[in-house]
């Protein structure tokens, strides 16, 4: 039996200023609970919907996709899987030939692809097969038709939202550099495309070029400038932010747009960034943020003064948090989260109340015995956590809803809150 992982804190320095560096952070490397990156697939595909999402695994990579996206293969969806056999993973056959028999058969059933991701997963990644390799030979088989690109969603290399992390940096060194028409700013991550609606309209108000990565069509990619500034709408593209500094774009740091503080201080980062006027920037926010208060203060009256718990789950705990404690009055005992990058979440720790433990990595033993003796109001977790905490009392939120549902912005900041009621109001009807 193997012994269970020690936990690391790393304690707070001594001062009078809390500051984001002084945060004390606990750090656990144990058994993990938490999906791979190619669920990211799910909301990437219907995203960019030129695009197509070749997944090279097994069945069981397969099953989990058609199961996380509830789609029947009737209806035509922009994934698939290249399942590779015994024979494959032998040896016995040339995989990467294989590959390049399955794409053109793909690719002459489906002349609208664009784009075309190769995805690698666990199997791929222990037979060591070069999805990259393969991605640079089909890209020059089909030139001037279908981009092929390829990138890694396998649990061995990334958790649940990190595949998009990974999908959106192999795009970033396409994007083209044009100086005359590149937009003034650069909104990563995928949005759905209501919230994005939203959020360009209010961009144009103030007199912002925005555009968005990734774009609705995969073959018309935004242009970057010298002047482009970027800013993240998910918490969880550390990897494709420090890929766009290095072709010379500055992030605007900010807290995200959850809820309506959140959402306003994000426009307000980007805004000032740009140069947008105070005045401007007041006179276009105020109603939207204060139709978004008044639709929170009864989402508030009953979330106030209960105790929740994150587990680490999808990256968005730090911001969520956030959000409830600050805009809905929930007390935070517990927010863990899998990988804690500073870059992209320090505006957001920030403002995190003290007594907050916070907790960066998995040790699922660890966390359940925690959150036992805790005894939280409201626990955060993913799927195969949640009916074993049901089963102990314990009202549970799948955290993996939060990713699929509309929750940025002003408009949105009512069902984000709301999210978190029904679990409570489910229980209190248990118990009439």
């Amino acid at each position: 039996m193997n012994a269970r992982p020690e936990s690391i804190l790393c304690p707070q320095p001594d001062g009078e200023q809390r500051g984001i560096a002084d945060i004390p952070v606990r750090v656990e490397r144990g058994q993990r609970e938490v999906f791979c990156g190619l669920t990211g697939i799910i909301w990437l595909h219907r995203k960019m919907t030129d695009a197509f999402f070749l997944v090279v695994g097994s069945r069981t990579c397969a099953h989990l996709l058609q199961s996380a996206a509830g789609v029947m293969i009737f209806a035509n969806p922009r994934f698939a899987t290249a399942i590779l056999e015994d024979r494959d993973l032998a040896g016995i056959t040339d995989p990467l030939e294989e590959l390049e028999n399955t794409v053109s058969r793909l690719l002459a059933r489906r002349p609208d692809i664009r784009t075309l991701f190769l995805v690698g997963s666990c199997p791929s990644e222990v037979i060591k097969l070069d999805l990259n390799m393969a991605a640079e030979r089909l890209s020059v088989a089909n030139a001037g038709r279908t981009r092929v690109m390829a990138w890694s969603g396998s649990g061995i290399e990334t958790t649940f939202t990190q595949g998009e992390d990974a999908c959106l940096k192999t795009l970033v060194p396409e994007l083209e550099s044009d100086a005359a028409n590149a937009p003034s700013l650069l909104v990563v991550g995928t949005l759905p495309d209501v919230v994005e609606d939203q959020f360009q309209r209010l961009f144009a108000d103030l007199g912002i070029n925005a555009s968005f990565l990734p774009p609705r069509r995969s073959s018309v990619l935004p242009a970057i400038g010298p002047d482009t500034q970027f800013i993240l709408a998910q918490p969880f593209l550390g990897e494709t932010a420090r890929a766009l500094r290095g072709r010379g774009l500055r992030c605007i740091d900010s807290v995200f747009p959850f809820g309506a503080e959140g959402t306003r201080g994000w426009f307000e980062a980007a805004a000032t960034a740009l140069g947008v006027p105070a005045e401007r920037t007041q006179s276009v926010l105020d109603v939207p943020h204060a139709r978004a208060r008044r639709a929170l203060r009864p989402m508030r009256e009953r979330l106030a003064g209960k105790r929740i718990t994150f587990f680490p789950d999808s990256q968005l705990e730090i911001p969520l948090a956030r959000f409830l404690a600050e805009e809905c009055g929930m007390e935070l005992l517990e927010v863990a989260t899998p990988y804690l990058d500073r870059s992209t979440v320090g505006a957001e720790l920030a403002r995190l109340p003290e007594g907050v433990r916070l907790v960066e990595g998995h040790d699922v033993d660890q966390q359940l015995d925690r959150v036992i003796a805790d005894r939280p109001d409201l626990t955060v977790c993913g799927l195969g956590l949640a009916n074993p905490l049901e089963a102990k009392g314990l009202s549970t939120k799948w955290s993996i809803e939060l990713v699929f549902s509309p929750v940025h912005g002003f408009e949105q900041a009512q069902d984000l809150a709301e999210l978190f009621v029904r679990p409570l109001e489910r229980l209190d009807r248990l118990k009439v």
